[in-house]
């Protein structure tokens, strides 16, 4: 269904994203993200303030939407219309099967340790701290009126 075609109601009650494709299969080119989302703008005639203060959100959706893939030179476009090619070079992926085999023969040795990692083992004084030397108990009924 091409943009024009779909009343103002319905466009209003899409999500950007979903006006975002119908523009980008339209048009069959990729977009700058200022452009796409003025195409959007206008769709739902939305005000340059508007766009001013949702262009951020615009950017969230088109970065999060699994529909939509960043190109270079900052274009976007849908990711259907891009595939992606991986590229192994033969030898790296021998180097990388060796060393996931040498590390499934490896056996990890795990070391107990009865040491408590909690306190420090600085510690060698037999006398235990008093870190409540200093500490002062106050009974509600004796403490003093503050006189302001």
């Amino acid at each position: 269904m091409k943009l024009k075609d779909i009343p103002q109601e319905e466009l209003e009650l899409m999500g950007y994203d979903d006006i975002a494709v119908l523009i980008l299969e339209e048009s069959g080119k990729k977009m700058k993200i200022f452009d796409l989302f003025k195409k959007v703008c206008n769709a739902l005639n939305l005000s340059e303030a508007e766009f001013e203060n949702k262009i951020a959100d615009f950017f969230e959706i088109l970065s999060t939407d699994k529909k939509f893939t960043m190109l270079e030179n900052g274009y976007w476009d849908l990711r259907a219309k891009h595939n992606v090619a991986i590229v192994i070079d033969e030898d790296e992926e021998e180097t990388l099967s060796e060393n996931i085999e040498d590390a499934d023969d490896e056996e990890i040795e795990v070391e107990e340790s009865e040491e408590d990692i909690f306190y420090e083992a600085d510690d060698t004084d037999d006398e235990p701290d008093d870190d409540l030397q200093d500490l002062v108990v106050i009974d509600v009924d004796e403490e003093e009126p503050n006189s302001l």
